[in-house]
């Protein structure tokens, strides 16, 4: 079967890895998500992934701490992840580089465009950890960015969540599940997929969007052969 998409940038939340227990790294979603993206990596995908860091700490979420502070240290719980998924890819074989947008040269590469582009060139996954290095951006944000400078076809973005809808599906049964929507309306229904400066690099870039559920790692594969999964979000639907 041929591939939908050839290089992609995968975006999995930090609560995906969580699992059930709501914090840390659980084990077993952490190897069933690694080997699926093994899975991938043998189908020829050029692959980024963006990590975040909510499993161990939400820095929009702290009270009275300076900002800049807390979403420093959501950058370090970023690497903590990358570092895991890291291993659980590289036991499984599969050439890995963690680099980092905050230099720790003991521990991972510096971000450098170049030589992450290279490294994919050479079929590694590259793990892009600490967001974009700033504070007052999300990890989606990093997400966007890094798939535009890596020239991603699509975002795959892995949630707890299967689908967008109009409302939260916990909370109303009725919510409205989408196929297919528009960056724009996505702003204006302030639906809350992404973060508005994500959403609208999305838009800007022209880089499209799919919204799917990580609780079902098989997902990514069936995304990445074209299968109708999650909801697909662009510039134009």
């Amino acid at each position: 079967m041929a591939l939908k998409y050839k290089r992609v940038m995968l975006k999995i939340s930090g609560e995906a890895l969580a699992g059930e227990k709501g914090f840390g790294i659980d084990q077993d979603i952490l190897n069933k998500i690694s080997s699926k993206i093994k899975e991938a990596h043998d189908m020829g995908v050029d692959m980024g992934i963006v990590v975040g860091g909510g499993n161990f700490w939400r820095g929009r979420s702290s009270t009275g701490m300076d900002r800049t502070t807390a979403d420093h240290m959501g950058m370090l719980a970023t690497v903590i992840n990358a570092l895991a998924l890291q291993d659980a890819l590289e036991e499984r074989g599969v050439p890995t580089r963690v680099q980092t947008a905050l230099e720790m040269p003991r521990v991972a590469e510096t971000y450098i465009r170049r030589r992450a582009i290279r490294h994919i060139e050479k079929g590694r996954v590259v793990i892009f950890a600490c967001g974009t290095g700033n504070p007052y951006f999300s990890t989606d944000t990093a997400a966007v960015l890094r798939a535009a400078e890596i020239e991603a076809e699509v975002i795959l973005l892995a949630k707890n969540v299967d689908a967008v809808y109009d409302s939260d599906p916990k909370l109303n049964p009725n919510a409205i599940r989408y196929d297919r929507i528009s960056f724009m309306e996505v702003l204006s229904k302030q639906l809350g997929v992404m973060d508005s400066t994500a959403t609208t690099l999305c838009m800007d870039n022209n880089i499209p969007l799919l919204v799917f559920s990580i609780k079902e790692p098989e997902n990514i594969i069936r995304v990445l052969n074209g299968d109708n999964v999650g909801t697909f979000v662009a510039r134009e639907v």
